[in-house]
């Protein structure tokens, strides 16, 4: 099975703390490395969590607040002067090209690298990146500002071969590839055999989403449902449910109850407010509605 983990650079909300680095996260599938949102202090967790900056593919920013991209203008210039050749890709919102062209103008006038971006489309479920292995989308959240979230998808897996079966049958190697991707064999003789008979079904496909920030919203049920492993903001105890509504954010319970209606397996709660020196009464009220629910915390590592 290919490597499909999420580390966890820093889960802390607006306001920095001794605790918590504002947030940022490295997605790495099948030897690629994605990022998604990249606050201040981003890359100096990642050279103390050995994350290979030379191996980031992308970067994705859900919204254009400081705390989610402040970290960009410096991680672009170290990525030069490790020397960076490759075109760097940012999908974000379209306002980030004119905070972040004179900042680069201004420090970054020697990169030898491309810096795009993607402009994320503010309504609808939208393909944004694919490769051999994943897809990844875009999706509304609800925020003072345009906000994106986004799901990692794998894409579905060919069918494992039954060896003995394709001893049996004398099928040739010309028509593996065929028989993998589903297809009958039709023997010399004109006999079908049914794939079901020389194929075991694939592994799942794994998925990750990340929500991070938003209001309790129940739109955005049908992108996340029954996926693997829900990321979402959890600002506020359930106390401050008031505050949270106020800065259009959630509650760890409110949080919980998306993961319970979309019916995910693991629910993984972050961007915790900088009152909280503590995280357990957070997880408590989430564990109380959503059981299997962990906190974030940085250098977390999630296995999918």
């Amino acid at each position: 099975m290919t490597k499909f983990e999420v580390q966890i650079l820093g889960c802390g909300s607006a306001l920095p703390t001794t605790l918590h680095i504002p947030s940022s996260q490295l997605v790495e599938m099948n030897g690629k490395l994605f990022m998604i949102d990249c606050g201040e202090g981003t890359q100096l967790q990642m050279r103390k969590f050995g994350a290979k900056m030379n191996k980031l593919h992308s970067i994705f920013i859900s919204h254009l607040h400081g705390d989610h991209v402040f970290g960009l203008p410096g991680l672009i210039s170290t990525l030069s002067l490790l020397g960076r050749t490759a075109d760097l890709t940012i999908y974000a919102h379209q306002e980030l090209e004119i905070l972040l062209k004179p900042v680069l103008k201004f420090y970054c006038k020697h990169l030898v690298y491309n810096v795009n971006i993607i402009p994320l489309q503010k309504e609808g479920f939208n393909p944004i990146f694919e490769n051999q292995s994943i897809t990844v989308y875009s999706f509304p959240l609800k925020h003072r500002i345009a906000s994106s979230g986004f799901l990692f998808k794998e894409k579905d897996k060919i069918r494992h071969i039954k060896r003995e079966m394709i001893d049996f049958y004398k099928i040739p190697i010309r028509e593996i590839n065929n028989i993998k991707n589903g297809a009958n064999y039709v023997t010399p003789e004109g006999e079908e055999i049914d794939n079901k008979l020389l194929t075991t079904p694939p592994n799942p496909s794994r998925s990750y989403a990340y929500c991070s920030d938003t209001a309790y919203d129940e739109s955005i049920l049908p992108y996340i449902k029954q996926i693997d492993v829900l990321y979402h903001e959890s600002t506020f105890a359930e106390s401050e449910k008031v505050l949270a509504e106020k800065t259009v954010h959630s509650t760890a319970s409110q949080a919980a109850k998306i993961a319970k209606l979309a019916d995910v397996e693991k629910l993984v709660i972050g961007h915790f407010s900088s009152r909280y020196r503590k995280l357990d009464k957070l997880l408590e009220e989430a564990k109380m509605i959503f059981s299997n629910t962990e906190l974030a915390f940085e250098g977390k590592i999630i296995t999918l």
